[in-house]
């Protein structure tokens, strides 16, 4: 096998594993080829918003628009000339983006930024383009842009979600993790979703609860209700605990009001009785 193939198919494997929590936990499950090309949880992370990177169309933009508090934004850290992984969670996004009932554009916003300072805006129009008809939808505005930066704003993203790259100069290409970012529209990191696929469930769940009731129906509401996310499962599952107190109060309130009803029946039929021997 050659040294390359070993390295993509040990990201694969990287991707596909638990998150890292420690460096100890990182030097046992990461093998040498990847060392620094792990994802690290930081929850509740700012996305910098002064941090200046260039658009598929070449303009300088602010990453501070993407978060501007009306829309959930999904993020995505890929170069546009990866052989493999990178094309594997651009296109385990898109497929999630099709399936969801919300819409890029509407109700949240995709951004897709490349780590390589090699990019340019032209390698990025064209990837989004590509990705663009694929999706199969009109995108309003900024709703799936794909950013070039150089080296330092770029790194500087990179460290501030957690995600970790390194360029192999004998594969002459890049190690790194694999996984998709979701912020709320103030700018906060709110979930980082791994791997190569994204279920609809998840990725659904998360844009919701990125939202925080500012995007979306009474129904979506019920459903962040209802669920809730597991790290161990890195998916969102039922909250059972959750549900059992709602259950267990709805059914107290209910029999509160039956002996309310009882009660006031037998005063009913005592006043009743008390007229009849009067």
């Amino acid at each position: 096998m050659s040294r390359p193939l070993f390295v993509l198919l040990a990201a694969l494997a990287l991707a596909l594993a638990t998150p890292a929590r420690s460096a100890r936990a990182a030097d046992t499950t990461v093998p040498p080829e990847l060392t620094g090309a792990d994802i690290v949880e930081r929850p509740g992370a700012l996305l910098p918003r002064d941090l200046k990177l260039r658009d598929q169309s070449g303009q300088e933009v602010e990453l501070g628009r993407y978060v501007a508090g009306d829309k959930p934004l999904v993020l995505l850290l890929a170069y546009y000339e990866c052989p493999m992984l990178c094309s594997l969670v651009l296109n385990g996004v898109l497929q999630a983006m099709k399936e969801s009932d919300w819409t890029a554009g509407k109700e949240y916003r995709t951004l897709v930024v490349s780590f390589d300072p090699r990019d340019t805006p032209k390698a990025a129009r064209e990837k989004r383009a590509n990705y663009v008809e694929a999706y199969g939808r009109p995108v309003v505005g900024d709703g799936f842009d794909f950013l070039v930066g150089d080296e330092r704003s770029v790194r500087a993203l990179a460290d501030a979600v957690g995600f970790g790259y390194r360029w192999d100069e004998t594969a002459k290409q890049y190690a790194h993790a694999a996984g998709a970012f979701v912020f709320t529209p103030d700018g906060r990191l709110s979930r980082t979703l791994y791997g190569i696929t994204f279920p609809q469930k998840n990725f659904n769940l998360a844009l919701r609860e990125a939202g925080s009731g500012q995007v979306g129906s009474a129904w979506d509401r019920v459903l962040l209700f209802c669920f809730h996310y597991d790290p161990d499962a890195r998916g969102y599952v039922l909250a059972t605990k959750r549900l059992m107190k709602a259950s267990g109060a709805a059914s107290v309130a209910l029999l509160g009001l039956w002996l309310i009803r009882f009660w006031r029946m037998e005063r009913s039929r005592t006043r009743a009785r008390a007229n009849k021997a009067s």
